[in-house]
C-alpha cells in the first residue's frame, strides 16, 4: 500500500543508507552520541577538502538543526572521536544540518520527499543501471516507486527500487522543494513560538572555528 506524506510525525528508525570503511567507523562512534544528545544521524562524509575534513550531518527528530545544536553535538563528538580516533591523519571536524537538498537515509525520508525529485545510486546495478532520478510518486512496503523522465517515444517510465539496495540518494534542489520547505519554516516557526529556532532546510553547519 503506498503512503503519503501527509504527515510530520517520525518515529525512532534506523538508517537504510549508511557508510562503508572509514566512515562506518565514524558513523558507529558518532550515532550513540547523537541519539545521546536527542539528535539523529543524517551521514558521515570524509572529503579532502581544506585537507581531510569529516563532515557530520544530523538533525532533531523534528528535522530541525540550529547553529547550536551544531555547536552541542561537535563538543561531544571531538573527544570520542579523539578516544577511538579512526583517523590516521589530521582532520577537520564540521557538523551541519542536512540542508534543503538533503540525503535520503531512512524510510520516513522518502515517505516525506513523495512527489519530490530525487537523484539515487544503487549499491548494486538493477537490470545493468544504478543511477536513476525521477519522482517520487509512493513508498510501497519495502519499494520506492518513481516516475522516471520521459522517454524518447514520449512514454512516461516507472521504476520501482528495493529501499534496501540504495547505495545513495538525495533531493534535487527545485522550486517547489523550497516553496515547501519555507512553508514548513513558517509551520514550525508557529509551532515551537521560539524566534531563534532553525529549520534543517537552511544549511546550518558548525566547524569548530
Amino acid at each position: 500500500m503506498a503512503e503519503t506524506a501527509d504527515t510530520d510525525e517520525i518515529l525512532p528508525e534506523p538508517r537504510l543508507v549508511t557508510e562503508t570503511g572509514v566512515e562506518a567507523r565514524i558513523a558507529h562512534i558518532v550515532e550513540p552520541v547523537a541519539e545521546g544528545l536527542g539528535f539523529r544521524l543524517v551521514r558521515v562524509r570524509v572529503s579532502s577538502l581544506n585537507g581531510i575534513t569529516v563532515q557530520i550531518m544530523a538533525e532533531r527528530p523534528d528535522g530541525t538543526m540550529s547553529v547550536g545544536d551544531c555547536e552541542t553535538l561537535s563538543r561531544d563528538i571531538s573527544p570520542a572521536m579523539d578516544v577511538d580516533d579512526p583517523m590516521d591523519a589530521a582532520y577537520n571536524l564540521e557538523v551541519s544540518s542536512p540542508g534543503i537538498d538533503r540525503p535520503l537515509v531512512r524510510r520516513s525520508d522518502f515517505v516525506k520527499a513523495i512527489g519530490h525529485e530525487v537523484k539515487i545510486e544503487l549499491a548494486q546495478p538493477l537490470d545493468g543501471r544504478k543511477r536513476f532520478r525521477g519522482l517520487i510518486t509512493a513508498v510501497e512496503g519495502d519499494d520506492l516507486v518513481l516516475e522516471l523522465e520521459k522517454s524518447k517515444l514520449g512514454g512516461v517510465q516507472a521504476a520501482t527500487l528495493s529501499l534496501g539496495d540504495i547505495g545513495e540518494a538525495k533531493l534535487v534542489l527545485t522550486d517547489e522543494l523550497i516553496r515547501e520547505t519555507l512553508r514548513r519554516e513558517k509551520r514550525q516557526a508557529r509551532e515551537h513560538e521560539h524566534p531563534g529556532v532553525h529549520d534543517a532546510g537552511r544549511r546550518e553547519k558548525y566547524d569548530g572555528s
